[in-house]
């Protein structure tokens, strides 16, 4: 186990995390008893899960899905239409 005070650990923190990386316990101590404080140790690694509405269960996309709109479904009229 590794000891050291709060100014300790503020000058060394880089080798502090290298030996928490590497299995150590870190205790970081305050004032003149030391008494401990916290302790240093590393943490695991989050996985970053993407959520799409493909993952979503029973969730299709119709078959029309990639075709071309017709005028009406996008709301176009004939006035629309004419050359200006």
């Amino acid at each position: 186990m590794v000891t050291a005070t709060i100014f300790e650990a503020k000058t060394n923190l880089s080798e502090l995390i290298r030996q928490a990386l590497n299995g150590e316990t870190v205790l970081i101590t305050s004032g003149r008893e030391k008494k401990p404080m916290v302790t240093l140790a590393p943490v695991e690694p989050i996985k970053v899960q993407r959520l799409g509405f493909m993952a979503t269960p029973g969730f299709e996309i119709p078959d029309s899905f990639w075709e071309p709109m017709s005028d009406e479904e996008c709301g176009y009229s004939d006035d629309d239409l004419v050359a200006q």
